[in-house]
């Protein structure tokens, strides 16, 4: 994609607004606890401290709509806790008779603000937002004396929006029930694809992420409604089961009375699992449809399907019960499965340290943003320092918080970032220079503009910023601070910030397009592991609760996904293709994503505890091993994978087949599918040379 052409698209995503569903109670809750804090601050201590207690309580209230399963209050403090430090430190090294110590300290802290996206996006974005609110905040004190009072009272903001949630809860644990649920609706709309398409495809997001949300501190794991621990477990099942029942290759004909009554039992499956899924996001008793539970309980499968197909149609019905009986809200918080702990936030530090040193290494896309974003916070502060419009902190501010470790989201951020501010900015100056508002109107204008961020904040980044910037100018307003900076220069000042956030991701580029082959033969090692854990199941039976199959699953779903915003990332990167084309890219993953179909459908028949071993499997669990393994280096390597390995042992069972109805079947699946994977890289790689 040209540069020109990349620049139109990110333009386009950063201004696009999109339809999702407004939280009207829980950004009136964050703006009832701003405006407290803020008249409280101003009746006790004037409008310098109301500022900085309200720029806590802002962004404590921002930390609680991050995507994250922590109790809410928790992130509230963690918010205002760490921009409390952050002011605190940053007056206390001389933000204003020092620049030069608090230049190094901004340096550090921003370095480590682009670190932190190691442990995930929201704690990077709260470390940003940190940076960047401690850029206005330490200009507010007069003294060490008045800068630790101004930090508590940021804190004190951050604790009043802790306290709202737990007073004022809204959707209780809603997060973690809408997890689920999609979970479950995914799984439902899979049943209705697999009507039409037997080899449909599934996006294992939805799952990934409903695991990830029931992983529970322990805290929350004492309060926990019982309608959310366990349904995941059994939605997971039953994907293989479905896939399984679908597939023309496991025994059902495409056509006759076979297919129709696997159809019925799709739609029906389908049926009871959105009812679970609707059960669960809203509290309320499973209303099962009448005609979905006839479809499941007729006698008529017995007669109809045979062999596999009805062992899976009995399974189905089997999961499907489980399902229902876990989604029906109950009193007790105990669960049929384990549940997944969650480290606590004291716990958690030594996990994030960890994750932000093993990024300090040359090669890292972190490591390369935190140079980015520290090194262009700097320049924008010295530059805004240095021109005569006053209030530069703008320009270093517009810079860390459109900064991101890829290039899609920096740049539609800063197009975002300038089009929000121009409008937010104008609006509110025009405000102040004609109605010239007291100190408690622009109060009361800052938390109006704050409900209306927190309100649109999902909609678009562009929609969020027009109040932001405006809630900046009445805030700063309240004192009379800034009322001489005009609108030309605080939106020349956000230009420039924006513009250096762009030209440092130009000049120090990282570059998602180059890592393609990396990415895919990650998840090629990863379902060659899936397939040959399964394969080593039907040698060694073990039942259905194999620790190493799931762990493999896991693995493979991660890769998958990694894979996919790999390539979503490089789509849009102003880069020619180095090794992947973007069709290559899209036969290759294709070509995988069959590899681990064929692989699940072997999963969804492991042999039960205590059946007969079958020798067969355990070479071709280590065939499987080794030809994806040799094959992911070939493909690091940009060289034609061959699969050798698998094709003898294929080959060998030409005149003596394993004594298995699907071990052989599966075994030509996965090797038609690292065949498709060959010819899709055919023209990106040299073969290999065969050995003499």
């Amino acid at each position: 994609m040209s540069w020109l052409r990349a620049l139109k698209e990110t333009a386009r995503s950063g201004l696009t607004v999109e339809r999702r569903r407004l939280e009207p109670a829980v950004a009136a809750r964050g703006a009832l606890g701003l405006a407290l804090v803020v008249g409280v601050s101003l009746a006790l201590f004037g409008p310098a401290v109301a500022a900085s207690s309200a720029f806590g309580a802002f962004q404590a209230a921002i930390a609680t709509f991050q995507r994250s399963w922590r109790p809410r209050p928790t992130l509230a403090l963690a918010s205002g806790a760490s921009l409390a430090a952050s002011t605190f430190l940053g007056y206390v090294t001389g933000a204003g008779s020092h620049p030069v110590l608090f230049l190094g300290l901004l340096l550090l802290w921003t370095f480590l603000s682009g670190l932190a996206w190691a442990a995930g996006p929201t704690a990077g974005i709260i470390a940003s937002s940190n940076v960047a609110m401690m850029l206005v905040t330490v200009t507010l004190p007069t003294s060490v004396a008045t800068a630790a009072g101004h930090a508590a009272m940021i804190f004190a903001g951050g604790v009043v929006q802790a306290a709202l949630v737990v007073l004022l809860p809204v959707r209780r644990w809603g997060a973690q029930r809408d997890a689920l649920a999609d979970a479950l609706a995914a799984e439902a709309d899979y049943a209705r694809r697999l009507r039409h398409d037997p080899v449909a495809p599934f996006d294992p997001v939805p799952l990934m992420t409903a695991r990830s949300a029931a992983a529970v501190t322990p805290r929350q794991a004492r309060s926990r409604p019982a309608e959310l621990h366990g349904a995941r477990g059994f939605a997971e099942r039953i994907r293989p089961v479905l896939a399984s029942l679908a597939d023309p290759a496991v025994g059902v004909p495409e056509e006759g009375p076979e297919r129709d009554r696997v159809r019925e039992l799709l739609a029906a499956a389908g049926a009871v699992l959105d009812a679970a899924a609707h059960a669960i996001r809203h509290g309320e008793p499973v209303a099962l449809p009448p005609a979905a539970l006839a479809a499941l309980r007729t006698p008529d499968t017995g007669a109809i399907l045979s062999g596999p197909p009805r062992r899976a149609a009995h399974r189905l019905a089997a999961l499907l019960g489980d399902v229902v009986e876990t989604a029906e809200p109950r009193t007790e918080t105990t669960g049929t499965d384990e549940a997944r702990t969650r480290p606590t936030m004291v716990g958690l530090a030594p996990i994030v340290l960890a994750k932000m040193r093993a990024e300090l290494r040359p090669d890292s896309p972190i490591l390369r943003h935190a140079v980015r974003v520290s090194v262009v916070t700097a320049a924008g502060y010295l530059l805004g320092t240095a021109l005569p419009f006053g209030h530069g902190y703008w320009a270093p501010m517009a810079s860390v918080m459109v900064m991101r470790p890829d290039f899609t989201q920096t740049y539609a951020r800063s197009v975002a970032r300038f089009g929000g501010t121009l409008v937010g900015v104008a609006l509110a100056t025009a405000v102040v220079q004609t109605a010239h508002p007291g100190t408690y109107l622009s109060a009361g204008l800052a938390v109006l503009c704050a409900f209306g961020m927190y309100l649109l904040m999902r909609t678009g980044y562009a929609v969020s910023q027009v109040c932001v910037a405006a809630y900046v100018v009445f805030l700063l307003g309240m004192d009379g601070a800034g009322l001489t900076q005009t609108v030309r220069e605080r939106v020349l000042l956000t230009l420039l910030g924006g513009l250096l956030a762009m030209l440092a991701y130009a000049v120090y580029p990282a570059w998602e397009t180059p890592r393609l082959r990396g990415r895919l033969a990650d998840w090629l090692v990863a379902d060659g592991r899936y397939a040959a854990a399964v394969a080593a199941r039907y040698a060694e039976p073990a039942g259905q609760s194999s620790p190493d199959v799931r762990e493999a699953l896991l693995a493979t779903r991660a890769a998958r996904v990694a894979w996919l915003e790999a390539v979503d990332r490089a789509a849009h990167e102003p880069v020619r293709h180095r090794g992947l084309s973007h069709a290559t890219a899209e036969e290759a993953g294709h070509a995988l994503a069959e590899f681990g179909r064929a692989a699940m459908l072997l999963e969804a028949h492991l042999p039960d505890r205590g059946a007969a071993p079958l020798p067969a499997a355990a070479a071709l669990a280590e065939a499987l091993r080794r030809s994806t393994e040799r094959g992911a280096k070939d493909v690091r390597e940009r060289r034609r994978p061959h699969w050798d390995d698998l094709r003898e042992t294929v080959a060998a069972w030409s005149a003596d087949p394993p004594d298995h109805f699907l071990v052989d079947k599966g075994a030509r699946l996965l090797l038609d599918a690292l065949d498709e994977l060959t010819e899709a890289l055919a023209d990106s790689a040299p073969a290999r040379p065969r050995p003499s």
